[in-house]
């Protein structure tokens, strides 16, 4: 009774005539600055849109839609179109997802369901170095070391065994789309294996139990019970890894060979629309040429934006599930 009795006092005491509580200073205060960063990253996104989107706005009333699907990229005549440079920069990351997914998950999944914890730790932490290593490093390691041992060692049992396909015909550059898939695909393996072992390691260990309760094996609770409850984040990790690819620069233009073309060989060079900015923007002579990089700039900020917010949307679903 004594208890109850000072509660009342002290809720008397707290609470205004009205009866309800007041609005405290300091909880407004913190609710507002935990606020105000989340509202400048939305606006500071909506802001390089709309610059982007008038510095553009010369190409796009020149050319209209036709400068998706155009190929000639002629600046003495102030003629673009940026199908070469697209097509280079959605089959570089076709071709990185296309390497690079199946060895990313067969990382994850030797993390997340056969490695001991210390094995697990040690090559996670190896892992995450891969990713913090610089683009340009990896660029130049991909100009002496991968571009010369694509080019004596990959291409020439390609091109003799399925030469007979347009994808592996022609020589052997060792400079192109092939080397250039295999630079994206090292730098998407960090990604997408991460994201896909923490998708693992979500699923419940009930579903494991019960599959080895009826008796199973461990590659069949792994495929029957292990990655179809994962299977959002995963595809989830593919699409960020795809977003990854889609945006490097430096790594991709070191190696590439930077020619604007549409050729069917992987061994053939290609060009890239990152790679295209960071090497002809400084070349831009006229006002027509800047406003055709900038709208090429503002296609992968779009698609970017797009593809990496698919995949964390399907990322969180699985999170939320």
């Amino acid at each position: 009774m004594f208890r109850s009795q000072v509660g009342r006092e002290a809720e008397a005491l707290l609470l205004p005539p009205g009866g309800a509580r007041p609005r405290r200073w300091a909880d407004r205060t913190f609710r507002g600055a935990l606020t105000a960063p989340g509202l400048v990253v939305v606006l500071l996104v909506a802001w390089i849109a709309v610059e982007l989107t008038g510095a553009a706005m010369p190409a796009i009333r020149r050319f209209g839609p036709a400068f998706l699907w155009t190929s000639r990229w002629d600046p003495v005549h102030n003629v673009f179109g940026a199908l070469p440079f697209v097509y280079g920069t959605i089959a570089s990351s076709v071709l990185a997802v296309v390497i690079g997914v199946p060895i990313s998950l067969g990382v994850a999944i030797y993390l997340a369901e056969i490695a001991g914890a210390r094995t697990a730790r040690l090559l996670s932490c190896l892992i995450e170095l891969v990713a913090a290593i610089p683009s340009v490093i990896l660029g130049l390691w991909g100009i002496f070391v991968l571009a010369p041992w694509v080019r004596t060692v990959v291409e020439p049992p390609l091109a003799a065994v399925l030469g007979w396909l347009p994808l592996f015909s022609g020589p052997a550059y060792g400079i192109g789309l092939l080397a250039a898939g295999i630079i994206l695909a090292i730098m998407v393996i960090p990604v997408v294996s991460s994201v896909s072992r923490d998708a693992l390691r979500a699923v419940p260990q009930e579903q494991r139990e019960a599959m080895y309760a009826l008796g199973a094996t461990r590659w069949e609770v792994i495929r029957h019970a292990v990655l179809p409850y994962g299977r959002s984040g995963i595809i989830g990790a593919i699409i960020l890894g795809f977003g990854r690819a889609f945006g490097e620069t430096m790594a991709v233009t070191m190696v590439i060979g930077n020619r604007p073309q549409i050729a069917p060989s992987l061994f053939q060079p290609a060009y890239t629309i990152a790679a295209a900015l960071a090497n002809e923007f400084s070349e831009a002579t006229s006002d027509l040429y800047l406003s055709a990089l900038v709208e090429m700039a503002l296609v992968l900020f779009a698609v970017s934006l797009l593809v990496n917010g698919a995949a964390q949307w399907l990322v969180s679903r699985m999170t939320r599930a």
